[in-house]
C-alpha cells in the first residue's frame, strides 16, 4: 500500500481534530502535527481547500477553517450531540 500523501495526512489530521475537540486546528497546529514548517502547513491547508469539489471553505482572505464537511467551525443552528456532549456544529 502506498504511503499517504501530504494532502491525505492533512485531511486526516483536520478531521481527527474536529472529531476530538469540535474545533478545526490552526495551520501552525496542523504543521506541528504533520511534522512540517508552518509555511508548509499553510500551503497544505490551502491546497486541500483548493481541491475541486472539496466540501469545505476557509474564512475569506484568511487561512482559518470555517467549514470542513460535515462539520462547521463556527456555530450554526445545526448542533451535533454525541453521548450527551454538544461540541460540534454541522454545515
Amino acid at each position: 500500500m502506498a504511503e499517504p500523501t501530504l494532502l491525505d495526512r492533512t485531511y486526516r489530521f483536520i478531521m481527527e481534530r474536529m472529531v476530538e475537540t469540535g474545533q478545526a486546528p490552526h495551520y501552525t497546529d496542523l504543521a506541528k502535527g504533520l511534522g512540517v514548517t508552518p509555511e508548509e502547513g499553510r500551503k497544505a491547508l490551502r491546497k486541500l481547500f483548493g481541491t475541486p469539489g472539496f466540501a469545505g471553505w476557509l474564512y475569506p482572505k484568511t487561512d482559518a477553517v470555517v467549514s470542513f464537511a460535515p462539520f462547521n467551525n463556527l456555530p450554526t443552528h445545526y448542533r451535533i450531540t454525541i453521548d450527551g456532549q454538544q461540541k460540534w456544529f454541522g454545515q
